[in-house]
């Protein structure tokens, strides 16, 4: 019996999930070298590709092949799930005392990394140019990673900042939202069973994987002299 193709994305993408998770914001993390700046970066960059989630599974569907039809509805109810998630990243930023008005407007210490703007460009270039599947590497290095490490470093970061609860909805809400997302997620994609589109998704998750781990490498903790 052929292995779904969940597993077999798991399997393909492991070697580039393992090197995002081996950024040295994690490690910082778990030792408690953590702080606020490092925090504000994070949510920064993540309100810069949040946002684009909506308009990305729009994109997504408005560009579906026919025989791919059957996919409007899971995407609908991503739609509707994902409105208004980068708001509560402004809502955390605000209560860390970050610039979200530079954080909205592009600018200064707000502006978006290149990392995270070649991440989002090259999803909109493969949705409108080559396969709107492609888009769904992405929802598997975010929903997986949220899943597999968001709560614990949610729980780390609060503790060792003192930050209140309306300063982590962000990387709560994910955690939890995500592992009823993962199961969806996971029965979605073994229903695709072109190989041609399957490719498409490990490419795109390795291609976001990669990435996402820049992005996470640029964020080092103001104590450590970087």
């Amino acid at each position: 019996m052929n292995e779904l193709f969940f597993a077999q994305l798991q399997q393909a993408t492991e070697v580039a999930r393992h090197h995002m998770l081996n950024a040295p914001i994690f490690a910082a993390c778990q030792r408690g070298d953590i702080d606020l700046p490092s925090y504000q970066a994070f949510l920064t960059q993540a309100y810069h590709h949040v946002k684009h989630t909506v308009p990305l599974l729009m994109a997504c569907g408005s560009r579906l092949k026919e025989r791919d039809e059957w996919m409007q509805a899971p995407l609908a109810e991503y739609i509707e799930e994902e409105q208004g998630h980068h708001l509560w990243i402004l809502d955390d930023l605000k209560v860390c005392g970050a610039d979200i008005r530079a954080v909205q407007q592009n600018a200064g210490i707000g502006r978006v990394c290149a990392p995270i703007e070649l991440m989002v460009a090259y999803l909109y270039y493969q949705i409108d140019r080559h396969n709107p599947l492609a888009l769904f590497g992405m929802v598997w290095v975010l929903e997986g990673t949220s899943v597999g490490v968001g709560g614990a470093m949610a729980d780390l970061i609060q503790q060792h900042l003192q930050l209140p609860d309306e300063a982590m909805s962000y990387l709560r809400s994910h955690s939890s939202l995500d592992q009823q997302h993962i199961k969806l997620f996971a029965g979605l994609m073994d229903k695709i069973t072109d190989k041609r589109d399957q490719q498409v998704i490990i490419d795109s998750a390795n291609m976001v994987f990669a990435l996402y781990g820049q992005m996470l490498a640029q964020i080092r903790p103001i104590q450590e002299g970087v």
